[in-house]
C-alpha cells in the first residue's frame, strides 16, 4: 500500500498517537506540517507519511522541545522517515475484524455491534467495508466449507454482516449522471455477501445500484434490466458448480444487449477453463479495491 494514500480519519490518529484532536488541528494551521489528503466525500483523511511525521513531532515534543523548534529541525534537517515502520505495526482494523468474528461467532450481538460502531468511528467507510467486513466474509465462508463452525453460526454472522452493509449502502446518495446498475447473484447461487461488499464500492461512487440478490430468474433479471435501462451489469458466483449456469446467463445477455457492460466475481471464477479464460477475461473485475476501481476506470473511458 503506497505510503500517500489516505487511511485515517482524525479520531483513529489522535487514539493512535495519543494526542488531542484541537492540538492535531492547530499544528496545521500554524505551522502547516502536513496536509491531509480528501477522500471522494471530502473528508479529510492522513496518510502513513503523516503518521510518521506527527509520530517524529510528538517525540520530539515528548523529549523537551517546543513545537516551533521540533518543526524547525524537520525543515532544515534532511530526515528521513521510516515509514515501513509503521505500516508493519498491528493494524487496528484486523484486531478489531477478529474481536468481531470472536462476538459474532459467540452469538454476542451486543459486543458485535459495539465493536463495529468502535470500527466507524476510528475509520472511514471505506476501510471498515473493505478491509473489515470484506475479510470477515471471507473468513466466515473458509470456516463453514472446511466444517469448523455450524450452519447456524455461518448463518448468524451473515444476517449480521448482511444487515450492516445494507444500512451503509442505503446511507450513500445516487449521483443521476452515472449509468444504472444491476446486481444479481449468479443462477443457484446462495452467497451474495461478496456481490454487496462490491455494489456497496459502486454505491460510495454514485452509482446507482439496483440490487437483487439471489434467486431471481434469468427473465425477471432482463426485464429488470431493460425497465431501468440499466448500461452495467455484475453478478458473482462463489461455487464452482454454479459456473455454468452463470456463464450461460452471461452469453445470454451479450447476445441480446450489445450496449450493456459485463463484470463478473466470486471465487469460482478461478475455476474457469482455459477457453473460458480467454473468453471471459475483460468480464473479470477482480479482487482487490485497486483492480475494481482498474476495472471500472477503463470502462467508463470507452
Amino acid at each position: 500500500m503506497s505510503s500517500q494514500v489516505g487511511k485515517y480519519n482524525i479520531k483513529a490518529i489522535c487514539q493512535m498517537l495519543g494526542i488531542q484532536p484541537g492540538t492535531l488541528r492547530a499544528w496545521e494551521r500554524r505551522y502547516n506540517v502536513i496536509e491531509p489528503v480528501r477522500n471522494h466525500a471530502g473528508h479529510r483523511l492522513y496518510t502513513e507519511e503523516h503518521v510518521a511525521i506527527l509520530r517524529w513531532l510528538i517525540e520530539k515534543v515528548n523529549n523537551g522541545f517546543t513545537i516551533g523548534q521540533a518543526v524547525g529541525l524537520l525543515e532544515k534537517g534532511n530526515i528521513a522517515f521510516d515509514i515501513s515502520v509503521d505500516m508493519q505495526k498491528e493494524d487496528y482494523s484486523e484486531q478489531l475484524a477478529d474481536q468481531i468474528l470472536d462476538a459474532l461467532l459467540q452469538f454476542n450481538e451486543k459486543k458485535a455491534h459495539d465493536l463495529m460502531n468502535q470500527a466507524f468511528s476510528l475509520f472511514n467507510v471505506e476501510k471498515v467495508t473493505i478491509e473489515i467486513l470484506g475479510p470477515l466474509l471471507v473468513t466466515i465462508g473458509d470456516k463453514w466449507e472446511k466444517s469448523e463452525i455450524t450452519v447456524a453460526h455461518e448463518h448468524f454472522v451473515s444476517s449480521f454482516l448482511r444487515t450492516k452493509i445494507s444500512n451503509i449502502f442505503h446511507s450513500f446518495p445516487v449521483d443521476g449522471y452515472l449509468p444504472k446498475v444491476v446486481a444479481v447473484c449468479g443462477p443457484e447461487e446462495k452467497h451474495e455477501l461478496g456481490l454487496l461488499i462490491f455494489t456497496l464500492f459502486l454505491r460510495r461512487k454514485g452509482f446507482e445500484v439496483i440490487y437483487l440478490g439471489s434467486g431471481i430468474p434469468e427473465r425477471d433479471v432482463e426485464r429488470v434490466i431493460e425497465e431501468v435501462g440499466a448500461k452495467y451489469f455484475f453478478s458473482s458466483c462463489t461455487l464452482s458448480v454454479n459456473l455454468p449456469n452463470l456463464l450461460h446467463l452471461v452469453d445470454r445477455l451479450i447476445n441480446k444487449y450489445s450496449e450493456l457492460t459485463i463484470g463478473l466475481g466470486g471465487a469460482a471464477l478461478m475455476y474457469l477453463q482455459e477457453k473460458e479464460k480467454l473468453k471471459y477475461s475483460d468480464y473479470i473485475v477482480g479482487v482487490t479495491k485497486q483492480e475494481w476501481e482498474s476495472w471500472l476506470s477503463t470502462r467508463l473511458k470507452r
